[in-house]
């Protein structure tokens, strides 16, 4: 008799335990997703247990671990990067019905596998010191192909995920055919051969090295913060940041997010966890700190990025498409010549 009552409790407490933790693999590098893990242990009791890598190296980790895997939750940034775990099989559909009511459809994966907690913009830098308001006006990503830009664009490489979706998004617009005779435009223009980081592409704006880059609005209100030193400040002061495609369809628009995972342990943590970040005083922490734009309304991103606008129009493609074309669009970018 006691023995079974022993067992018993072992077996509760052995529940209680699971019932208090979520395990989370993240290819997020924001040491302020620490005080998020953190604000959410506070107010709920249930401990985060993070193991963080990069994205292909978490994905081989799920393959190996298999069914045995702790893994509740996988968080990264990018579309594409949250297909590819998709595709694998890796995620069960997300069950909270007050996610689902938040994030809008297009920021979620086909089946609400994963969805988004933030977004980014891909936009245009430029000095005004050396590109005109007129030449500025009502551009789109198209007209980067155009013979006015040669020699004036810098962008990093075509391994680059960031790159790899915009390309998938205009491939899910204009087709194949018309979106390889842009890029193959594109690559013409550049103004050096594609190097280093978004930040260094709207470093070399900021020097007069080109006239326009292509990099993600955050990068930039980091920069204006001072978190990346005085001379990358004094740079990003040096140039704006503008939204293109305005007249039509809007800026591409990309996110972070996070799905959970097939074989979760503590699933109604896990939805737990992911309904705290999209709620509006965390929506708010967050983007403070990562300088991306929140996915719940009226909440305003980090003073830096709201100097440089709010009320743009943003492309509502289905973000899942980046990494439906992402094949399509690495192909492309090599035959172009975009190294």
């Amino acid at each position: 008799m006691l023995k079974s009552i022993f067992s018993l409790i072992l077996v509760v407490a052995s529940s209680l335990s699971v019932a208090n933790e979520v395990n989370i693999y993240t290819s997020r590098h924001y040491d302020s997703d620490d005080q998020l893990y953190e604000d959410f242990r506070k107010e709920t009791g249930i401990k985060i247990n993070v193991i963080s890598g990069n994205g292909s190296g978490l994905l081989e980790r799920l393959k190996s671990e298999g069914a045995n895997s702790p893994a509740d939750i996988f968080f990264t940034v990018d579309a594409g990067n949250l297909w590819k775990i998709q595709k694998e099989g890796y995620f069960q559909s997300i069950s909270s019905s007050k996610v689902l009511s938040i994030v809008p459809k297009n920021l979620r994966g086909p089946n609400n596998e994963w969805i988004a907690i933030a977004k980014r913009a891909r936009v245009i830098f430029y000095n005004p010191d050396n590109v005109s308001n007129e030449e500025m006006k009502d551009l789109r990503y198209e007209n980067l192909a155009d013979k006015e830009w040669s020699n004036r664009i810098v962008i990093r490489s075509s391994n680059n995920i960031y790159n790899q979706s915009l390309v998938a998004s205009l491939i899910s617009t204009h087709g194949i055919g018309k979106t390889e005779l842009w890029a193959k435009g594109l690559v013409s223009n550049f103004a050096r051969k594609p190097q280093g980081n978004d930040r260094s592409q709207i470093m070399a704006v900021a020097s007069g090295m080109a006239d326009l880059a292509i990099a993600n609005s955050y990068y930039y209100g980091y920069m204006l913060s001072g978190k990346a030193g005085k001379d990358q400040q004094k740079a990003a002061q040096k140039v704006k940041m503008f939204f293109p495609n305005q007249n039509d369809r809007g800026v591409h628009i990309n996110i972070s997010g996070l799905g959970v995972l097939r074989n979760a342990k503590n699933v109604d943590n896990a939805n737990r966890f992911i309904e705290f970040l999209l709620s509006r005083k965390m929506q708010a922490s967050m983007v403070n700190n990562s300088f991306e734009y929140p996915v719940l309304e009226n909440v305003l991103p980090h003073s830096d990025i709201a100097s440089s606008g709010l009320d743009f129009i943003e492309d509502e493609i289905l973000v899942s498409e980046y990494g439906k074309f992402n094949t399509e669009a690495l192909k492309l970018m090599d035959r172009a010549g975009w190294k």
